[in-house]
């Protein structure tokens, strides 16, 4: 089993630069299969999760071209492809749930096995299906499968009853080829819906109002390739921007859009950390001596991120006080406070309140990831602890971050990947 050994106490220093965003990767890989022409897609992360959802073009009949080290994605669906992916990569990721409105658009039916990913909640894909159905498609589950059928999707007045970034992206791809004009209503606003609209608008799409909670999509007869650069991701450098305070350092983070992450930025500025741009593109974040306890909750875009609600509850954890982080998206968010708890914090749960009762310092220990933002709370705890702390269950972090402990250890964190080979070949001598 991979493991990180993690030597805490280092304060990191330097510069580092954001990849491109994985959550605007994923809808855009899949928004690929809306036509059969060359598309190329720039700053395309080298995740796992990325990895799985090019095998599950592949698996339709998908050609893919990937050059992870220049960040370089070339596809080409050519003739609608199968309808049917294999059932074993949709388990893996919530995020293949998203070739459902392409496919549907193109081959008209579908069949797609419920997906799988971080066990953080129920997270139901009831609002993929009842916008979708608004459009004139037909669904039925069948051996644990949704098989989807329409004789030709048609624009729709749909109101989303939670502004989900999924459900959003869905429709919005479907609508791009349904016939006649969709209004989609309390929409959600994140960052990543703009920049797949931004990347169907380049292949011919019309959408207005990304970004907003009304969008209008009006149906065209077909699309064609593009060539599109991916935005920065926002979690990863709000990751690296906790990262840098945590350790009682001091960081430049490049490739960022200071835009999105003002909410983030708020909550460090509140508990007395140094948050700046340095740049249109580059952010500095370092600590002020000790953070003071805040509280915050989650909210869609623009509130605060659940995606960073696990990171920053390490920091509370080292603060002076308490405060109190009240998750509001994903009801099983905080599986990461047993890992932090092992470490010496003091953080209790009360429904979906976690009162965090800073401590002066933590403890290196053994812990395992649950999930993927907890993988990255558990590890800049350890980078702030004291001692040797060894994390376990790392699919979890490279689902997200690539090559985080490369590019951490070159701020000074000491860092290592233990694999079982190379602890074999230590112990044979070979």
């Amino acid at each position: 089993m991979d493991r990180l050994l993690i030597r805490g106490g280092t304060p990191l220093r330097g510069r580092v630069k954001v990849n491109g965003s994985k959550n605007a990767a994923l809808p855009i890989i899949a928004a690929a299969l809306l036509t059969g022409d060359r598309v190329i897609i720039e700053e395309v992360p080298d995740l796992l999760d990325v990895r799985t959802m090019i095998a599950v073009l592949e698996g339709l009949g998908t050609a893919v071209d990937y050059h992870p080290e220049g960040g370089r994605l070339r596809v080409v669906s050519g003739d609608p492809p199968l309808a049917a992916p294999h059932a074993r990569l949709v388990s893996r990721m919530r995020a293949s749930f998203l070739i459902l409105g392409p496919l549907l658009a193109r081959k008209k039916e579908v069949s797609l096995p419920l997906p799988g990913g971080c066990a953080i909640g129920t997270r139901p894909v009831d609002l993929h299906l009842k916008g979708l159905a608004a459009m004139g498609a037909e669904f039925a589950i069948v051996n644990g499968a949704v098989v989807g059928r329409t004789a030709g999707l048609r624009g729709a007045q749909i109101y989303l009853d939670f502004p989900s970034v999924g459900a959003t992206e869905n429709i919005m791809m479907a609508a791009t080829l349904a016939c006649g004009t969709t209004i989609l209503e309390n929409a959600a606003t994140e960052p990543e819906i703009v920049d797949l609209a931004n990347f169907l608008n380049s292949m011919g799409a019309s959408v207005v109002g990304a970004g907003t909670p009304r969008i209008r999509i009006e149906g065209v007869s077909a699309l064609g390739g593009t060539r599109y650069s991916i935005i920065p991701d926002r979690i990863e450098a709000g990751t690296l921007l906790l990262a840098g305070i945590i350790t009682g350092g001091d960081l430049i983070v490049e490739n960022v859009l200071p835009d999105h992450l003002k909410a983030l930025k708020a909550k460090l500025m509140e508990a007395g950390a140094i948050v700046e741009e340095v740049g249109p593109a580059a952010m500095r974040a370092a600590a002020n001596g000790l953070t003071a306890a805040v509280d915050l909750k989650t909210a869609p875009y623009p509130g605060f991120s659940t995606d960073l609600q696990p990171q920053f509850m390490a920091l509370l954890a080292l603060s002076g006080g308490i405060g109190t982080i009240t998750e509001t998206i994903f009801e099983n968010r905080f599986r990461h406070i047993e890992g932090l708890n092992r470490m010496g914090a003091q953080i209790q749960v009360e429904g979906r309140r976690a009162i965090v009762r800073g401590q002066p310092s933590l403890s290196g220990a053994p812990v395992i990831a649950p999930d993927l933002r907890g993988a990255a709370a558990l590890l800049l705890a350890g980078l702030a602890a004291g001692g040797e702390t060894e994390l376990c269950g790392l699919e979890h972090l490279w689902r997200g971050y690539g090559r985080l402990e490369e590019r951490l250890a070159s701020l000074g964190a000491r860092i290592e990947l233990v694999s079982e080979e190379s602890e074999w070949a230590m112990q044979t001598g070979g």
